[in-house]
């Protein structure tokens, strides 16, 4: 067993807390720009977290994956982001 597998167990666990402190402060966040921050946190984490578990099974499937996630997560805070600004997402 080399180093790299012995640690990854470890960033995934770290990964997975992170998940889950955002989506506590995702559901308590005071005010609707710290929801917004939460959730746009929460899918790099989820992206972070499947990189990490393809590192693990050594599998492409969970790369391909995340790049969509990124790709929907990046659209998504932006859409938000501009409701949040303008209260309307169509303009």
């Amino acid at each position: 067993m080399s180093l790299v597998d012995a640690v990854l167990p470890w960033i995934a666990g770290a990964f997975v807390l992170a998940l889950l402190l955002n989506t506590w402060r995702l559901f308590a966040g005071p005010s609707l720009p710290d929801r917004v921050l939460a959730l746009d946190t929460l899918y790099i984490n989820a992206l972070a977290l499947l990189v990490v578990v393809g590192m693990m099974l050594r599998s492409s499937l969970y790369f391909e994956v995340a790049m969509l996630i990124g790709l929907l997560g990046f659209v998504g805070t932006v859409v938000l982001s501009k409701f949040v600004i303008r209260g309307d997402v169509v303009e």
